[in-house]
Protein backbone atom coordinates (compact mmCIF):
# COMPACT_ATOMS: atom_id res chain seq x y z
CA UNK A 1 0.00 0.00 0.00
CA UNK A 2 2.80 2.41 0.83
CA UNK A 3 4.55 1.66 -2.80
CA UNK A 4 0.51 2.26 -4.63
CA UNK A 5 1.15 5.80 -2.20
CA UNK A 6 4.79 6.56 -3.62
CA UNK A 7 3.52 6.04 -7.08
CA UNK A 8 0.68 8.01 -7.03
CA UNK A 9 2.10 10.88 -5.42
CA UNK A 10 5.35 10.95 -7.84
CA UNK A 11 3.01 11.55 -10.61
CA UNK A 12 2.91 14.96 -12.49
CA UNK A 13 -0.72 15.48 -12.47
CA UNK A 14 -0.45 15.01 -8.30
CA UNK A 15 2.17 17.36 -8.27
CA UNK A 16 0.93 19.60 -10.81
CA UNK A 17 -2.33 19.64 -8.72
CA UNK A 18 -0.19 20.63 -5.57
CA UNK A 19 1.43 23.89 -7.17
CA UNK A 20 -1.64 24.74 -8.56
CA UNK A 21 -2.82 25.19 -4.96
CA UNK A 22 -0.41 26.53 -3.64
CA UNK A 23 -0.17 29.35 -6.24
CA UNK A 24 -3.94 30.04 -6.20
CA UNK A 25 -3.47 30.48 -2.43
CA UNK A 26 -0.82 32.86 -3.06
CA UNK A 27 -2.55 34.64 -5.55
CA UNK A 28 -6.08 34.69 -3.26
CA UNK A 29 -3.61 36.24 -0.51
CA UNK A 30 -2.84 39.26 -3.00
CA UNK A 31 -6.11 39.73 -4.42
CA UNK A 32 -6.96 40.07 -0.54
CA UNK A 33 -4.31 42.89 0.21
CA UNK A 34 -5.30 44.20 -3.13
CA UNK A 35 -8.93 44.72 -2.35
CA UNK A 36 -8.72 45.59 1.43
CA UNK A 37 -5.56 47.89 1.22
CA UNK A 38 -5.14 49.95 -2.18
CA UNK A 39 -8.71 49.22 -3.79
CA UNK A 40 -11.42 50.26 -1.24
CA UNK A 41 -9.54 52.76 0.83
CA UNK A 42 -9.87 55.14 -1.83
CA UNK A 43 -13.80 53.95 -3.19
CA UNK A 44 -14.64 54.63 1.05
CA UNK A 45 -12.83 57.99 0.62
CA UNK A 46 -15.07 58.62 -2.69
CA UNK A 47 -17.89 57.68 -0.66
CA UNK A 48 -17.46 60.24 2.14
CA UNK A 49 -15.12 58.50 3.97
CA UNK A 50 -17.04 54.97 3.97
CA UNK A 51 -14.59 52.32 6.21
CA UNK A 52 -16.44 49.09 4.43
CA UNK A 53 -14.69 46.34 7.07
CA UNK A 54 -16.49 48.03 9.76
CA UNK A 55 -19.70 48.36 7.75
CA UNK A 56 -22.23 46.36 9.79
CA UNK A 57 -26.28 45.94 11.01
CA UNK A 58 -26.72 45.13 14.66
CA UNK A 59 -29.82 42.89 15.00
CA UNK A 60 -29.61 41.74 18.64
CA UNK A 61 -27.97 41.04 21.72
CA UNK A 62 -26.53 37.24 21.96
CA UNK A 63 -25.10 35.00 24.48
CA UNK A 64 -21.52 35.98 23.19
CA UNK A 65 -22.49 39.63 22.62
CA UNK A 66 -23.55 41.73 19.99
CA UNK A 67 -24.97 39.67 16.74
CA UNK A 68 -24.19 41.29 13.69
CA UNK A 69 -24.70 41.39 9.90
CA UNK A 70 -20.68 42.46 8.41
CA UNK A 71 -22.17 43.56 5.36
CA UNK A 72 -19.40 45.60 4.36
CA UNK A 73 -16.90 42.42 4.35
CA UNK A 74 -18.97 40.84 2.23
CA UNK A 75 -18.88 43.89 -0.26
CA UNK A 76 -15.04 43.36 -0.32
CA UNK A 77 -14.95 39.77 -0.48
CA UNK A 78 -17.22 39.87 -3.21
CA UNK A 79 -15.10 42.06 -5.16
CA UNK A 80 -11.83 39.62 -4.22
CA UNK A 81 -14.25 37.21 -6.00
CA UNK A 82 -14.52 39.39 -9.19
CA UNK A 83 -10.87 40.13 -9.66
CA UNK A 84 -10.38 36.33 -9.39
CA UNK A 85 -13.02 35.09 -11.90
CA UNK A 86 -11.48 37.91 -14.31
CA UNK A 87 -7.97 36.91 -13.53
CA UNK A 88 -9.08 32.96 -14.44
CA UNK A 89 -11.27 34.20 -17.29
CA UNK A 90 -7.55 35.83 -18.84
CA UNK A 91 -5.43 33.06 -17.89
CA UNK A 92 -8.48 30.45 -19.53
CA UNK A 93 -8.66 32.50 -22.73
CA UNK A 94 -4.91 32.50 -23.19
CA UNK A 95 -4.67 29.09 -22.52
CA UNK A 96 -7.37 28.14 -25.08
CA UNK A 97 -5.70 30.45 -27.84
CA UNK A 98 -2.57 28.78 -27.62
CA UNK A 99 -4.05 25.26 -27.67
CA UNK A 100 -6.44 26.63 -31.29
CA UNK A 101 -2.97 28.29 -32.10
CA UNK A 102 -1.27 24.76 -32.02
CA UNK A 103 -3.51 22.88 -33.44
CA UNK A 104 -4.50 25.09 -36.21
CA UNK A 105 -0.13 24.29 -36.79
CA UNK A 106 -0.49 20.74 -36.70
CA UNK A 107 -3.75 20.67 -39.20
CA UNK A 108 -1.30 23.16 -41.55
CA UNK A 109 1.06 20.72 -41.04
CA UNK A 110 -1.07 17.60 -41.76
CA UNK A 111 -0.85 16.31 -45.79
CA UNK A 112 -3.18 17.72 -47.80
CA UNK A 113 -5.91 15.63 -49.83
CA UNK A 114 -4.51 14.02 -53.14
CA UNK A 115 -4.50 16.13 -56.18
CA UNK A 116 -6.57 15.05 -58.35
CA UNK A 117 -3.41 14.04 -60.83
CA UNK A 118 -1.86 12.18 -57.76
CA UNK A 119 -5.15 10.17 -57.37
CA UNK A 120 -5.14 9.03 -61.58
CA UNK A 121 -1.48 8.05 -61.60
CA UNK A 122 -2.07 5.90 -58.19
CA UNK A 123 -5.02 4.29 -60.20
CA UNK A 124 -2.53 3.63 -63.39
CA UNK A 125 -0.30 2.25 -60.76
CA UNK A 126 -2.77 -0.09 -59.31
CA UNK A 127 -4.08 -1.48 -62.92
CA UNK A 128 -0.56 -1.92 -63.63
CA UNK A 129 0.14 -3.59 -60.62
CA UNK A 130 -3.11 -5.72 -61.14
CA UNK A 131 -2.21 -7.36 -64.28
Amino acid sequence: MLEEFKKFISRGNVIDLAVGVMIGAAFGKITTSLVNDILMPPIGMLLAGVDFSQMSIFIGEGKDGPVLIKYGLFIQTMIEFVIIAFAIFLFVKVINNLRDSLSRKEEAEMPAEPSNEEKLLTEIRDLLKGK
